[in-house]
């Protein structure tokens, strides 16, 4: 309008430039003067507005707004009305980055940019440097936050984790005590409750650091989540049964069953007593309840939870892919039970129901072949096999997370039927794949491992020893130092460093895989016990024999802690004892006789192996 008032008021003095001349000399017929114009007075220019006035007004047109469109216009407006420093244009930044992100309809990078603008304006401001108000200090947080996100957008995952850590290192001390009622406290007299701020920072450090491939982290900052979700929810919420859930699928994906089971039934007990039994969120919650009984080989249960969640399923009319994928969860499980045909009678009906060439078709196939597999019908299981890496071949583009995942299991079905080759093969091409994925860290380190422990198993010991190396890495990075399967690794690296006659390695990794064994297992389970097998055959190898007797000792005690279902297992260990104990006495004394030294009996107590090792 301004444009069009200044163009309007040349135009009219361009016109009122002056009256029209007449001749000076008069003529015998004068032509009649032009008959006189009149005009309207011109209007008062209007009183300019104060600066102040100005940018209220594009403060006010900015908050109204609602549109993407409309907020930009506004934003702009504003833009030009108020200085470059201004808190307010900082603000109106974070309002509208954090607009566009909900939308999705930008590129993040523009996203980050705004909240770079709004940090910079903020932690300008006089007052920054020292101890902020309760809302610029959440003001801060928020524009960290939005930062973290976008920078997670585009796959920046330590930028992000930077902007986050110190988005919760200023919410911390904001957050009320548990037990605590929102009230108290600086943020309360201002008016404002952090809590969802500080949740939605924790959501977003978990994806972060999950992305990382620290998963061992990210549940912590998950547990962290549910914790404010239970202080700001009211009990029996249906979102906070949506929380245990979300949680109980993060234990489960690190295998971590036993504390994922708890949290599922708690979330399908909200559920039920919110939505009822038949609801679709108790569908889901059942379906992950078949798959925790799964990992605990509790298999009858977990068929149970599968088809009821099934029938709810179909009482809503679902037909989609969550469906399938229940039956399929459903053929895998009865495989488990041992019920093959039953499995590939339900496996047939579901490859009737997908497309030609779906990632479903070759999920069906996968889980065919393990049926065969198992009735050990190897030319059938090569056949589906090789159906199903055709499918996922053209996938690979499209999804290569999912393929990379199908490719790991598939490979595993091939070393069922003795196709080593073709497993390396697979797995090799899998890890590349997962490379190329940054939320797919967390698989890396189980792939390398496999790729290792294959290559051990078919005597190429050289090309293993670097992928369980890699291995050992990758894994202490995602799952922590005290995983089992870590001691796993370092149990297949010891027996490859024994295989290349270099017992002290062998040594050094077998006393690391008992350490992380005893912690993660317990000092009894089967697998340390063997692994304090192999430290001691270690020991022996070297001739180390006091070190030897030391751990073949813990052996034969740890198998007599089994009672009457190791009596073999317990014979074999005192065997390999008396055989170390007669070597240590002939190194000692190679004239002597052996029998000086008394021999372990499997009826013995642990006070008088205890004995026998001091002698």
């Amino acid at each position: 309008m301004a444009l069009r008032r200044a163009a309007a008021t040349l135009l009219l003095r361009s016109r009122l430039r002056g009256p029209v001349s007449t001749p000076a000399h008069r003529t015998l017929n004068p032509l009649p003067a032009p008959p006189r114009r009149h005009f309207s007075p011109r209007p008062r220019p209007p009183v300019p507005a104060s600066a102040a006035a100005v940018a209220d007004a594009a403060e006010e047109a900015f908050e109204a707004a609602r549109t993407t469109n409309d907020m930009l216009a506004s934003f702009s407006r504003l833009e030009a009305a108020v200085p470059a420093n201004d808190r307010r244009l900082a603000l109106a930044c974070l309002k509208l980055g954090q607009h566009l992100e909900a939308s999705g309809s930008v590129d993040p990078s523009r996203v980050l940019s705004l909240a770079l603008r709004c940090l910079g304006i903020l932690e300008a401001t006089p007052n920054a440097s020292a101890s902020v108000s309760a809302s610029d200090a959440v003001s801060l947080a928020m524009a960290l936050h939005l930062a973290g996100s976008a920078s997670f957008d585009l796959s920046r995952f330590h930028d992000a984790l930077s902007f986050l850590a110190r988005s919760l290192r200023l919410l911390t001390p904001l957050i009320p005590e548990r037990g605590v009622s929102f009230g108290t406290g600086e943020e309360a007299a201002e008016g404002f409750d952090v809590r969802p701020v500080a949740h939605a920072v924790r959501l977003q450090l978990a994806n972060v650091k999950t992305a990382l491939g620290r998963r061992e982290e990210a549940l912590a900052d998950m547990r962290a989540c549910l914790d404010l979700k239970e202080s700001i929810l009211p009990p029996g919420s249906r979102e906070l049964g949506a929380a245990y859930r979300d949680l109980a699928e993060a234990h489960a994906s690190l295998l971590d069953f036993k504390q994922a089971l708890p949290l599922c039934h708690k979330a399908l007990e909200l559920h039920e007593s919110t939505l009822g039994k038949n609801s679709m969120e108790v569908a889901q919650d059942r379906r992950l309840l078949g798959v925790i009984y799964t990992g605990l080989e509790q298999h009858e249960q977990a068929l149970e939870q599968n088809e009821i969640s099934q029938k709810v399923m179909k009482s809503w009319g679902a037909a989609g892919p969550e469906l399938l994928h229940a039956e399929i969860d459903a053929a895998n499980i009865k495989i488990a039970l041992g019920k093959f045909d039953e499995a590939i009678g339900v496996l047939k009906n579901v490859a009737k129901q997908v497309e030609k060439d779906s990632e479903m078709r070759a999920l069906v196939f996968i889980s065919m072949a393990k049926a065969l597999a198992n009735q050990e019908k190897a030319g059938d299981t090569k056949r589906c096999l090789e159906i199903a890496c055709g499918i996922l071949e053209k996938k690979e583009l499209a999804a290569p997370d999912k393929v990379a995942e199908a490719y790991i299991e598939v490979s595993s079905l091939y070393e069922m039927v003795n196709e080593f080759d073709k497993a390396i093969s697979l797995l090799k091409r899998s890890l590349g794949m997962l490379e190329r994925i940054p939320q797919a860290q967390h698989l890396e380190g189980n792939v390398a491992a496999r790729i290792g422990w294959l290559l051990l198993l078919t005597g190429k010991v050289s090309e293993a020893i670097p992928y369980l190396e890699d291995a050992v890495e990758r894994m202490k990075d995602s799952f922590g130092p005290k995983h089992y399967g870590v001691g796993y690794v370092y149990n297949n690296l010891g027996a490859a460093y024994m295989e290349m006659d270099r017992p002290q390695s062998a040594a050094q990794m077998f006393a690391l895989a008992k350490e992380v064994m005893d912690v993660s297992l317990g000092p009894h389970h089967s697998d340390t016990i063997e692994a304090c097998q192999s430290l001691a055959n270690a020991y022996n190898t070297m001739g180390s024999y006091a070190l030897a007797m030391e751990f073949q000792k813990r052996v034969v005690d740890s198998w007599r802690s089994h009672g009457p279902d190791a009596r073999d297992e317990l014979k074999e260990a005192i065997r390999q004892y008396n055989q170390i104990k007669t070597k240590a006495f002939a190194s000692l004394s190679p004239g002597g006789s052996a029998n000086v030294l008394p021999e372990l009996q499997a009826h013995e107590t642990d006070s008088d192996s205890d004995k026998a090792v001091q002698k």
